[in-house]
């Protein structure tokens, strides 16, 4: 059944859509912005806009042949408002909602299909200057994204690997791969075989380490949420909770739904262009 309003369908998108609980909350506040802005009116600024309620939209009125407009009107003056990055991000939103929408049928076009992310700042740079004026090296991330990333309201797993991909340069299966009791917490490093490269990490992941092994003495390192099923092998299931090891194409899945709203494109971004070059 299509829902009539608004919030409700967008509550309907936030619950069946893969986003962890940080994105999830991310893209609830930009969706309620979109909401007052389809109305024309002007969202409550800053921490006011998190717990006020979004005026009664109906769903309806993203379409038909006017749709494409009202949206358009209402992104052009988001951007006037808050600046290209912060309208952007909240695009990047709406068209993952509209899309999903969409696809059930609740919409019959996407009334944002034609609209683009305005260009920033930092994205005139890129063009003048070539990749390295925003990431400081081709297909890597420049320091205020890297901070935009790490400040971003994520699981506590989420954070420590992201932490460890920055801050060691090592590929992420082998961070993956890393088991409780391997770990030298108090000289930050991991104890590694033979001819491996050692693995050191700095201050952000000694911070937040200790909190995610408490407890645990072997078994791997970053768990999945639920207990692993049978047939997993003994070393990549967790000897206290019986949660399997988690996986690459997981902990990519989670780090691109986590890092959309920050993607004019609305993608998200992939874990290897957060590793830190190595020297």
């Amino acid at each position: 059944m299509t829902p009539v309003e608004f919030a409700v369908a967008a509550e309907h998108y936030l619950a069946g859509a893969p986003l962890a609980d940080g994105s999830r909350r991310v893209y609830r506040i930009a969706l309620h912005t979109w909401a007052w802005l389809l109305v024309g009116r002007t969202p409550p600024p800053g921490a006011h806009r998190r717990g006020a309620a979004p005026p009664v939209l109906p769903l309806a009125l993203l379409d038909g042949p006017g749709a494409p407009d009202r949206v358009a009107v209402a992104f052009a003056e988001r951007a006037a408002a808050v600046g290209a990055r912060t309208a952007n991000r909240e695009l990047s939103a709406l068209r993952a909602a509209l899309r999903w929408w969409c696809a059930r049928g609740w919409l019959s076009a996407d009334p944002a299909a034609g609209l683009r992310p305005l260009p920033t700042a930092a994205a005139s740079a890129a063009t003048a200057s070539g990749p390295s004026a925003t990431t400081g090296r081709a297909g890597g991330f420049d320091e205020e994204r890297v901070r935009a990333v790490l400040a971003l309201r994520v699981p506590l797993r989420e954070k420590v690997l992201w932490h460890l991909v920055r801050e060691t340069g090592a590929p992420i299966q082998r961070l993956l791969a890393l088991d409780v009791d391997r770990l030298d917490l108090a000289n930050r490093q991991a104890r590694t075989a033979p001819g491996e490269r050692p693995l050191r990490w700095r201050g952000g992941t000694a911070r937040l380490l200790p909190l995610l092994v408490a407890g645990r003495t072997a078994g791997p390192l970053f768990l999945t949420g639920r207990r692993a099923p049978a047939g997993v092998p003994e070393r990549d299931r967790c000897p206290l909770t019986g949660r399997g090891r988690l996986s690459y194409r997981r902990a990519a899945e989670l780090f691109a739904a986590a890092t959309a709203p920050l993607d004019p494109a609305g993608r998200g971004w992939t874990l290897h262009a957060l590793a830190e070059p190595r020297r």
